[in-house]
């Protein structure tokens, strides 16, 4: 938590600094008040019949002295909330920030629930750690000494007995704690798991009622909620028993105080007043404690969520570019893969690839097939350096790729991925993310070779119409079209449509095809398809299977000697064009 205060706290620091100084004058301000009191009745009432006077101008200092400690106390009050919410903010941007430069590995390491999590519910457990630290971990500490020295001042016979107290009490404390630290990370697990489950029920929401499983998904829903029950039920119990075990010590504190100061009394040993204001002293140092415990243990609760914000923040990327060339351009689209061999964990045995051998000339048109899991998806996230690789070396325009700034790099590989993903915000908004600064001809131009033209032109507000969160009011075909239409306007040197066209009909799939061929000459195209007529006009055509490439070729020279393709082909096609 500590470290997280001195890195994040520079903008505010301001309020982070003159908010303690604050809660110090509060507690100065009400240290005051019992001794002013205890004043008021050995001087003000008890000597010589009474002193009006005096009683009022001690008065008047009371209340002077509890307006400095309300206005100090709203000044820290305020200057904390400043303070925690901006050290928060700071902490999500920079959570967020770190995100941004994650290789996939580590995008697939925390799942979405969990960092929704993390950005949100985890913020407020430390903001109100943060709230805790500067306004009970430092008023409580200095009204606990100030009144403890003034109870010590008093009689130093009665202050004998908080010599015990406060041990019993720290003890207790420090076994609740470490405790309750471990309980609390498991929660917030629970909560991951809860978050995760309802975000996969709402996402396939169409097809739980499709399958008329709504029962079920509700029963499941019972008892991941009953899992978070208890498992906050189990971390929040040591919280709930460190009220009562410091109410007890407090209670016995007072009776004895009580007990022991009415003998001094009746002794003559100690006066009423003093005995009046050392009753106050005693509460304020009772509710210090209690303060001191609550500080410490929401900072325990807090601890979690500081766990899992560090989780993300230090989490190590294996894709860096820092000791790149910045003046390296890619010089053209051709793309070479020498020896290259791939595996999702290092740790694993399995290759999700091996042996890949490429050469792609720049500005050809390259199609990939091969059956489910042959390592086509894999292969292309290789170049634009979403995975890198862990043998050999991919080459574009010549460099390897590991030799490029990586937004250089991107910036001119363009990827339509097989999981299409669409913004909120108009169908506009969307496609200038492939180029913020398209003129509308180059928009249109940009729809109009992904076969996109014609359905945007018979929305009711064309390109302003506004689409859902990740497009849901246009179909599948449509939504893959606009994502080959903003991949276009970046105008890159590389387009990888990796299965983009699977939801489109032949006839459209062919005119992208065509499109991608004719219109655009510069430009290196990689086509991963399951459909046969996707590839049929490629330069080149490659055939993976189980991690390797098996045979690579024109259609016709593999349609006379690979029996793979040939089998593809007749059983898509039924024999048509031979």
């Amino acid at each position: 938590m500590y470290s997280l205060l001195r890195k994040y706290t520079k903008d505010g620091l301001w309020a982070a600094i003159f908010g303690p100084v604050f809660v110090l004058a509060e507690v100065v301000f009400d240290a005051g008040i019992p001794y002013v009191m205890s004043l008021i009745i050995d001087v003000g009432i008890n000597q010589k019949g009474g002193d009006l006077n005096y009683i009022i101008n001690a008065g008047f200092w009371m209340v002077l002295l509890a307006l400095g400690a309300g206005i100090c106390g709203a000044l820290s009050g305020w200057l904390s909330s400043i303070a925690s919410a901006r050290f928060v903010r700071n902490i999500r941007l920079a959570i967020y920030s770190k995100i941004q430069t994650y290789s996939f590995k580590s995008i697939e390491k925390f799942p979405v629930p969990s960092v929704v999590m993390r950005l949100t519910t985890d913020m407020r457990m430390m903001r109100l750690a943060y709230v805790a630290i500067v306004r009970l971990l430092i008023r409580a500490p200095s009204n606990l000494l100030i009144s403890l020295f003034m109870v010590y001042r008093m009689n130093n016979r009665l202050a004998g007995i908080f010599a015990i107290a406060i041990p019993i009490l720290a003890t207790g404390f420090y076994f609740m704690t470490i405790k309750a630290h471990p309980r609390f990370v498991t929660m917030m697990g629970k909560y991951d798991q809860l978050n995760s489950d309802l975000e996969e029920d709402l996402e396939g929401i169409r097809v739980v009622k499709t399958f008329v499983r709504e029962k079920y998904e509700e029963e499941k829903f019972k008892k991941v909620s009953w899992t978070v029950t208890l498992a906050q039920r189990y971390a929040e119990s040591l919280v709930l028993l460190t009220q009562p075990f410091f109410e007890l010590v407090m209670y016995a504190c007072m009776i004895a105080i009580a007990w022991f100061g009415g003998n001094l009394i009746i002794q003559g040993n100690m006066t009423t007043g003093v005995f009046m204001s050392y009753l106050a002293y005693v509460r304020a140092i009772l509710f210090s404690l209690m303060m001191l415990s609550n500080g410490l243990m929401q900072i325990v609760m807090a601890q979690a969520s500081v766990d899992r914000a560090n989780e993300l923040l230090n989490e190590e990327t294996d894709i860096t570019d820092d000791k790149n060339d910045v003046d390296l351009n890619l010089e053209d689209g051709s793309l070479e893969f020498r020896n290259v061999n791939f595996r999702y964990d290092s740790k694993s045995e399995n290759e999700a690839l091996t042996g890949i051998n490429l050469k792609i000339p720049s500005g050809k048109v390259v199609g990939i097939i091969g059956p489910t899991g042959a390592g086509k998806s894999t292969l292309v996230q290789l170049i634009p350096r979403l995975y890198d690789v862990s043998a050999g070396e991919v080459l574009v325009g010549g460099h390897n790729v590991k030799d490029y700034k990586l937004n250089k790099l991107r910036e001119e590989v363009s990827m339509v991925l097989q999981k299409n993903t669409l913004f909120s915000g108009t169908i506009e908004d969307n496609l200038k993310w492939g180029n913020s600064k398209a003129s509308k001809e180059e928009i249109t131009k940009a729809a109009t070779y992904a076969q996109a033209e014609e359905f945007i032109q018979h929305l009711p507000e064309g390109y302003k119409t506004e689409l859902g969160q990740g497009g849901v009011n246009v179909s599948g075909g449509q939504k893959q079209r606009l994502c080959i239409a903003r991949a276009l306007l970046k105008h890159p040197k590389i387009i990888i449509l990796d299965d983009s066209t699977s939801a489109v009909d032949t006839d459209t799939d062919r005119r992208i095809q065509l499109a991608l061929k004719e219109k655009l000459t510069d430009m290196t195209t990689i086509i991963i398809a399951q459909r046969i007529t996707s590839v049929l006009h490629a330069d080149m055509i490659v055939i993976m299977d189980e991690g390797k490439i098996v045979d690579k070729g024109t259609h016709e020279e593999l349609l006379k000697r690979n029996a793979m393709y040939q089998d593809l082909y007749h059983t898509q096609m039924g024999g048509v064009g031979q």
